[in-house]
C-alpha cells in the first residue's frame, strides 16, 4: 500500500505516526477519516499489527460504521477482529463480559431518557422534594454532570452537605443509583462511568484490556468529557500508543460536559506527543473557507489552524437581512424553490440550519404550505414514540426480570384490569419483602388485598412475559416481536380504533419489525439483549439518508461532520446566534464562535447567512442586530441580496457589512494563549472581572459626543450609557402598550430590562 500518492504530505505523516502518542489537529473537511482509515490499514498491511491489539472510538455509530466499511474495502475481512466503535458500544461490550464483578449482572438494562425521568421522579416522591422546588430536569441534569466528572452519589453527598438544595440533590442521586441497581440497569452515563470504576476496583480486568489495546485511536478527541479522558488514559497507561484527532475550532458541546482543555493539554498530559495539523480543505469553496478564518481567529489559540483549499474561490457569501421572520422563510423558500425548478440542484442539496429547534416551527409551516420535502434532524425520534418504547419495554422485561420500570410500563398496556392501585399494592409488597416486582408477580397470590380478577389478569400476564423468556434465545428478535404484538393484544387494540393516528403507530410497529430484520442481517450477535443495545445507543444523525430528496432542517449542533452543497444559516442576529449569554460571558461567547465555525463550514458551494429585523420570541416581538458573526466575516467575502426590504424600515443600518455591533462587546475579541485558563478552571467564577478587563484592553477610547437616547435611535446594537448601571449595549427592543422596552446587556451589571421614557439612557 503506497499512502505516499494516497494522501498529501500532513495527512502521510499521520497514517505512518503509529508508535506513541499523536495528536492530529484536523480543521474541518481535511480528510481526517480518510487519515484514520488508512492509519488503520497502513497497520493491519504493511506493519503486520493484529486487528484485535487495533481499538478506534467514534462519536456515532455513523461514523464508526463508515470507518469499518473504509477499512474493510482496503484490508479485507481482517477489518472484522478491530473493535471500532463509539465510547458507549464499546464501554457496553467491556460490561457485558466483566460487570458481575463490580455487583450486576450481565444481562443490564440500558435505561434511556423516559425511563430514567421515571425513576428519578420516583425517588423525589420518596425523598419528599417539592417537584416545583427542585425540577427532575434540574436534577436530572446535575446529576448527569456528577458521572461526567467521575463523582459518585456518596461523594457528591459528603460535598453537598452544607449546601441545603445540593443536598437535597444528593439524597435523590443516592436513592436513584440504589434503584438503579436494584432493576439491575444503568442509564446512559453510567455506561462509562461503571467501566471506569471496574478499571479502578479491578487491576486485572485493566490490565488484559491494556494488553489487548496495544493501539488506540480517538476520534472528535475535543468533544470528550473527564470520564472518557479518563478511560482514553487508563486504557493507554500501559502502551502509551494513542493518537486522537480533533479540532479544538469545533468544541461545541461544552454545555453537556465537553472539555476543550482535554485536547489543548494533550501535549502536557503525554510527554513526546507528536502534532500533526490537517489544514487542507476538501469539501468547501475557497471563498467559504476564508468566511470562516475570518470568524474563527478571534478566539483565542494554541495551535491555530489556517484552512486552506486547491478550489476556485466560488461565490460570494450571501446575506439577507428580512423585515419579518417570516420574510427570511420565505426568502429562504423562494432560493430553494428557484435553483430546483431550474434543475441546477435537488432539494436535498439544502440545508437549513438554526441555533434551538424551536427555530424550525416557521420553516415547516411555510414548506408544509407550498408542498415543499424537508426532514427534520433532532424532532422526536422513531425510539421515542409511545408505541415503540412500549414494545421495547416488553423487551427489556423479557430480557431483564428485574427491570421495575419497563414493568411498570408495560403491566397493564393493553389494558388488561391491572391498575394503578394494583400496581402499587404489589410494589409496596415487593419493597417489604426486598424482592422485584416481578419475582412477586411469580406468586401472586400471597400477596393480600387483590381481588380474584386482579390475580387473573395477572397470572395471564406473567404467562406471556415467562413464555417468551423460555424462547427468546430460540426465536429471531422480528418474530418475537411480531408474536408478541399479537399474543399481547396491543396490535389487535390498535386495529381496532378509529383514531387515524393509530394508523401511523401500526406503521411504526411494522418499521420496527423491519429494524430488528435489518440488525439480523447486519449483525454477528443476533440476541435480544444485543438488539436493545443497538436500540438504546442510537443517535438521531445515525438514521439520516443521504439519499432522500429532501431539504434538511436541524441545529447547527446536529449537523457536525455533515456537508451539504447549499447552506443556509438563518437567525444569524446577537441574541440568537450568539444566544443572548454570549453576549455577557466570554466563555459562552467562544463557544458560540466555534458554533458559527462549524456552521459555515458545513457549507460546500455556497453559504446564505440571514437575519430578520424582527420576529417573534415567546409570543412577542423582539428586534435584535445583525449578529456579530457575520460582521467578522471579511467584507470582500460577502454580498448583500437584498438592499431594501420589503417594507419599511432602516435597512442601511443594518446591512453595512462593515460594521460590528459588536466590536465593543465579546464578539470582536481576539486574544493571546495567556487568556486561556488552565484545565478545571471555571470560566463561571471569573467571568465579570475577566470580562472587564478584556474590555478595557480591546475597547477603543471613546470620542463621540454624548447625547441623550431617542426613540429612533433605541435598536438592537447600540452602545448607551445609563447613569447608575455603567455602558452597555442594547440587545432587543419591544414595544407594548405605547412604551419601548429595551433589553440591555451592561459591561458591569449584567442583562437589565428598561423603559425607554423612564430609564437615564444616553447615546455613547
Amino acid at each position: 500500500m503506497d499512502l505516499k500518492n494516497l494522501l498529501n504530505k500532513e495527512q502521510y505523516e499521520a497514517a505512518i505516526a503509529v508508535d506513541g502518542p499523536v495528536l492530529v489537529l484536523a480543521g474541518a473537511g481535511s480528510g481526517k477519516t480518510r487519515v484514520l482509515t488508512y492509519r488503520i490499514a497502513n497497520m493491519i498491511e504493511n506493519l503486520n499489527i493484529y486487528p484485535s491489539q487495533i481499538l478506534a472510538i467514534t462519536f456515532t455509530n455513523k461514523a464508526a460504521q463508515e470507518m469499518k466499511e473504509r477499512v474493510r474495502e482496503l484490508v479485507g475481512d481482517e477489518a472484522e477482529n478491530m473493535w471500532v466503535s463509539t465510547f458507549h458500544s464499546s464501554c457496553v461490550r467491556i460490561l457485558r463480559r466483566e460487570i458481575d464483578k463490580i455487583g450486576y449482572n450481565k444481562n443490564f438494562t440500558i435505561y434511556d431518557s423516559a425511563d430514567q425521568k421515571t425513576l428519578i421522579n420516583q425517588c423525589i416522591k420518596e425523598v419528599g422534594i417539592n417537584d416545583k422546588d427542585i425540577t427532575d430536569k434540574e436534577i436530572i441534569s446535575k446529576i448527569g454532570d456528577q458521572k461526567d466528572n467521575l463523582i459518585s452519589a456518596q461523594e457528591y453527598k459528603r460535598t453537598s452537605e452544607k449546601n441545603f438544595r445540593l443536598n437535597r440533590i444528593a439524597e435523590v442521586y443516592l436513592l436513584y443509583q440504589k434503584k438503579l441497581k436494584e432493576n439491575n440497569a444503568l442509564d446512559f452515563d453510567d455506561l462509562i462511568f461503571k467501566t471506569v470504576e471496574l478499571f479502578k476496583k479491578h487491576e486485572d480486568v485493566l490490565q488484559f484490556y491494556q494488553r489487548k489495546f496495544k493501539y488506540i485511536m480517538i476520534d472528535e478527541y475535543q468533544d470528550t468529557n473527564k470520564a472518557q479522558y479518563e478511560l482514553a488514559r487508563l486504557l493507554a497507561k500501559q502502551h502509551k500508543n494513542l493518537c486522537v484527532v480533533g479540532d479544538d475550532d469545533q468544541c461545541i458541546y461544552g454545555w453537556r460536559g465537553a472539555d476543550i482543555r482535554n485536547i489543548l493539554d494533550f501535549e502536557k498530559d503525554y510527554a513526546n506527543a507528536k502534532v500533526i495539523k490537517l489544514e487542507e480543505n476538501y469539501r468547501s469553496k475557497g471563498n467559504i473557507l476564508k468566511a470562516a478564518n475570518g470568524v474563527i481567529k478571534n478566539n483565542p489559540h494554541e495551535h491555530f489552524k489556517m484552512l486552506r483549499t486547491r478550489s476556485e474561490d466560488g461565490n460570494k457569501i450571501r446575506l439577507y437581512r428580512s423585515y419579518s421572520d417570516m420574510e427570511e422563510v420565505e426568502f429562504v423558500c423562494n432560493e430553494i424553490k428557484k435553483a430546483v425548478d431550474s434543475g441546477e440542484k435537488k432539494y436535498k442539496d439544502f440545508a437549513i440550519l438554526y441555533r434551538t429547534n424551536a427555530q424550525s416551527r416557521l420553516f415547516e409551516d411555510v414548506f408544509m404550505k407550498r408542498h415543499l420535502p424537508y426532514r427534520i434532524i433532532g424532532g422526536l425520534k422513531f425510539y421515542d414514540r409511545k408505541e415503540i418504547k412500549d414494545i421495547m419495554a416488553y423487551l427489556k422485561l423479557i430480557c431483564n426480570p428485574l427491570d421495575n420500570i419497563s414493568l411498570k410500563r408495560v403491566i397493564n398496556v393493553p389494558k388488561r384490569g391491572i391498575g394503578g392501585t394494583t400496581v402499587d399494592k404489589i410494589e409496596r409488597f415487593s419493597n417489604e419483602i426486598e424482592e422485584c416486582v416481578y419475582s412477586c408477580l411469580l406468586d401472586i397470590q400471597t400477596i393480600p388485598g387483590l381481588t380474584a380478577r386482579n390475580v387473573s389478569a395477572i397470572n395471564k400476564f406473567v404467562s406471556i412475559i415467562n413464555s417468551f423468556m423460555i424462547r427468546k434465545e430460540e426465536i429471531k428478535v422480528s418474530t418475537l416481536i411480531e408474536e408478541l404484538l399479537g399474543q399481547t393484544g396491543y396490535l389487535e387494540e390498535l386495529k381496532k380504533s378509529n383514531d387515524v393516528q393509530d394508523i401511523t403507530r401500526i406503521e411504526n410497529l411494522q418499521e420496527l419489525v423491519s429494524a430488528a430484520v435489518d440488525f439480523e442481517n447486519n449483525s454477528e450477535d443476533k440476541s435480544l439483549a444485543s438488539f436493545l443495545e443497538k436500540t438504546a445507543l442510537v443517535a438521531d444523525v445515525d438514521n439520516y439518508d443521504v439519499d432522500s430528496d429532501s431539504t434538511v432542517m436541524m441545529t447547527v449542533h446536529s449537523a457536525k461532520g455533515l456537508e451539504f452543497p447549499v447552506v443556509f444559516m438563518v437567525g444569524m442576529e446577537n441574541g440568537i446566534f450568539p444566544g443572548a449569554a454570549s453576549l455577557t460571558d466570554f466563555a459562552e461567547m467562544e463557544e458560540s464562535r466555534r458554533l458559527a465555525y462549524v456552521g459555515i463550514t458545513r457549507a460546500k458551494e455556497q453559504l446564505y447567512m440571514t437575519s430578520a429585523q424582527t420576529r417573534r420570541v415567546f409570543g412577542r416581538t423582539v428586534a435584535y442586530g445583525e449578529s456579530d458573526f457575520i460582521a467578522e466575516v471579511p467584507k470582500e467575502l460577502k454580498e448583500y441580496v437584498n438592499l431594501n426590504p420589503q417594507k419599511p424600515g432602516n435597512m442601511n443600518k443594518f446591512s453595512n457589512s462593515n460594521k460590528s455591533y459588536g466590536n465593543n462587546s465579546f464578539g470582536g475579541f481576539s486574544h493571546t494563549n495567556k487568556d486561556i485558563p488552565p484545565r478545571n478552571t471555571s470560566f463561571k467564577g471569573f467571568s465579570t472581572k475577566y470580562a472587564e478587563s478584556i474590555l478595557e484592553e480591546n475597547t477603543l477610547p471613546e470620542k463621540k459626543e454624548i447625547k441623550a437616547l431617542s426613540e429612533s435611535e433605541a435598536t438592537a446594537g447600540r452602545k448607551v450609557r445609563h447613569a447608575k448601571f455603567g455602558d452597555g449595549t442594547i440587545v432587543a427592543v419591544s414595544r407594548k402598550d405605547g412604551n419601548v422596552n429595551l433589553t440591555i446587556a451592561f459591561k458591569n451589571m449584567g442583562i437589565k430590562n428598561l423603559r425607554l421614557d423612564l430609564a437615564p439612557l444616553q447615546l455613547i
